[in-house]
């Protein structure tokens, strides 16, 4: 299979891995997830992918980046993968041995991968850089509304503590002259019950007078 981007009129570079010791089907299950995506979202699926294929490939997209890097003096940042195939290899044919003296075939398939990386246009370039202010600035608005709202509900929490707290304060002095006054007014009782048994107590002048004529 070959590629339909011209390097010679576009700025790029391109890898080949020949005879990779695995099938050119389970190979292209892999390449179809990095196609047409930028440099970092590629390298973020091969990075996640669980099948073992990812690994060689991911090392060829690391080969091209470093020859469009290297050689053709390109920014890593405005890359993308622009083609990547896997065309068939020679065939490894081996046996197994089988019951009654019979063998049975293995085919051991290899494969050639190729990943082409090339640079964006202005355009997309362009959109890109808006696409990063926008998101820039809306992380900006939404950091800053965000403090906004805590600065407001810690405020708002803050009041609502003083209140708490001026009435825990309010209700403390009102039970505070409830007990005073309580303690008063035994007080206050305390004495003229004492004093109403003093009364009885003290002798009276009559009393000393009959107890002069008894004597």
């Amino acid at each position: 299979m070959s590629g339909a981007i011209d390097l010679q009129s576009i700025a790029g570079a391109k890898a080949v891995h020949k005879y990779s010791r695995m099938s050119a089907s389970k190979a292209r299950v892999v390449l179809d997830l990095i196609r047409n995506e930028d440099l970092g979202q590629a390298r973020v699926e091969l990075q996640f992918c669980d099948r073992g294929a990812a690994d060689v490939i991911g090392k060829v997209l690391e080969s091209a980046v470093a020859n469009a890097t290297h050689n053709e003096h390109l920014n890593p940042e405005e890359l993308y993968v622009a083609e990547c195939w896997a065309d068939e290899g020679p065939t490894l044919k081996r046996f197994r041995p089988r019951a009654r003296g019979r063998a049975s075939r293995i085919f051991k398939r290899t494969c050639h991968i190729t990943v082409v990386v090339a640079q964006l246009d202005e355009s997309e370039l362009s959109m890109r850089q808006l696409k990063a202010e926008a998101s820039g600035a809306s992380a900006t608005q939404s950091a800053g509304a965000s403090r906004a709202a805590r600065v407001a509900a810690s405020r708002d929490d803050s009041d609502e503590i003083a209140d708490e707290a001026s009435e825990e304060v309010v209700i403390e002095d009102v039970v505070e002259a409830e007990i005073t006054a309580d303690v008063e007014t035994d007080d206050i009782t305390a004495v003229g019950e004492g004093n109403e048994d003093a009364s009885l107590d003290t002798p009276t002048e009559e009393d000393s007078d009959t107890e002069d004529e008894e004597v």
